[in-house]
Parts: structure tokens; sequence; C-alpha cells
């Protein structure tokens, strides 16, 4: 199969800004995952898709293909992810180049290992599914059947199910994205989602994790990777 890994890198991030490329224990927050996806030795290219000269000329350092850069258009805080993607697949057509399936990478999740990647991809083939995406359990406390959303006449469990269940033990499982590892289909990417018929969940408990969004995430993250 071939497999695109696809890591999406603008330079204009607001929480923390120009976080692709600021260093991070040592080197910049991209080289984490474009040394975990290159050493992962299953994809039939990494690229990273940026509008930024700079942060194209880092990834190129460390190994990663720029073939193109994004359009400015694409690189605003209100670019649709989807969008994005579908301009890598666009681009790479013209080159005569195609990809069975695409992996998505984001470097917010640094602590994202080679083997969690060649473990997802590995599941992604065997169970031939649309979709495959990184999740974590949900804390029980937060579970959904113990989750109320208002409405117009008060409010309701967010499952629909008309009572909470009166033991923890009794919650099914409930997981959340982790934004580690998507991996989806082209066909799917093409028809305008990440989510195919068929979705299958990765689970990544038993790894420590962090979605940098914040400076508090910045430095757990440092934290986390001294330890």
């Amino acid at each position: 199969m071939e497999i695109l890994a696809l890591i999406p890198a603008r330079g204009g991030s607001k929480g923390i800004p120009r976080k692709n490329i600021k260093v991070l224990y040592g080197k910049p927050l991209i080289s984490y995952t474009i040394e975990a996806a290159l050493h992962a030795n299953c994809f039939s290219e990494v690229m990273v898709s940026t509008e930024d000269e700079e942060i194209a000329h880092v990834s190129l350092s460390l190994g990663a293909a720029v073939p193109f850069l994004r359009p400015i258009e694409l690189a605003t805080d209100r670019a649709s992810s989807i969008h994005v993607v579908q301009h890598v697949l666009d681009a790479y057509s013209k080159q005569n180049r195609f990809f069975d399936a695409v992996c998505l990478l984001q470097p917010t999740a640094p602590l994202r290992t080679t083997s969690l990647i060649t473990d997802a991809v590995q599941q992604f083939i065997a169970t031939k599914c649309d979709t495959l995406i990184s999740v974590r359990s949900v804390p029980h406390e937060f579970h959904p059947d113990w989750v109320l959303v208002p409405t117009e006449n008060g409010a309701k469990i967010a499952t629909g199910i008309s009572e909470f269940p009166t033991q923890r033990q009794s919650l099914r499982p409930a997981y959340h994205r982790d934004g580690a590892i998507y991996l989806t289909k082209t066909a799917t990417l093409q028809a305008g989602t990440f989510y195919g018929s068929h979705l299958e969940l990765f689970p990544t408990d038993s790894l420590p994790h962090v979605n940098l969004d914040t400076m508090s995430d910045w430095e757990v993250a440092e934290k986390l990777l001294k330890s």
C-alpha cells in the first residue's frame, strides 16, 4: 500500500508563535514528527505541507520532502485540514504521483513514537478500514453517559439514555481523539471527509501524551521529554 505521511505545519500559529520550528528540549518541534515518520519505514514519502519558507528549509534539512508550498489561503487559522490534505493530493496528482492513503501527523504531538506509527499502519492495513485514528480513554467523570447537554426543555444525557448509569464499572468504553495519528484512504479524503464508513480506533493510553496548544502544554512536553 502506498501511504503518504503528511505533516501540516503553517507558519502563523497564535497560541505558541512559530511553534513548529520553536526549539523544544534541544531541537525544533517539527523534528520529532519528521524523525518518527522517517524511521517508521512504512511510508512512500514523508512530506511537510507549509506556506512558510523557513519551515520548509528546516523540514528539508531534517530529511522531509517539501515538493511544493501551500497556498496562503490554506494557511490561515480558519482553513480546514481536509482542504489542506486535498490540496496536497491534487498537487501530487499533477506530478503523476498517487497514494492509496494519507497518514496525517500533526507536529503538536511530539511524544508520538516510531513504533506507535508502525503499529497504527499495520492495524490500518490489516483491518482494511477507511479510517484509523489514535484515541485515549475518556476519564470516567467525563464519560458521555454522565454528561448533560442543554435543550429547549431543560437538559438531557448526551448519549440519549434516560438515566445515569449508577456504577462507574458499568460504563461503556469511550474514547476521545488525541490528535497524534489520522490514517485515511485517499478515496475517503477525496469525498471530503476524514471518516469513512469503517472507522477503527487506535488507543494510545499506554504512552505519555501532550497536544501543544499553549505554553503550559509546552512546559509539560519539556518535562516529559526530560524524563
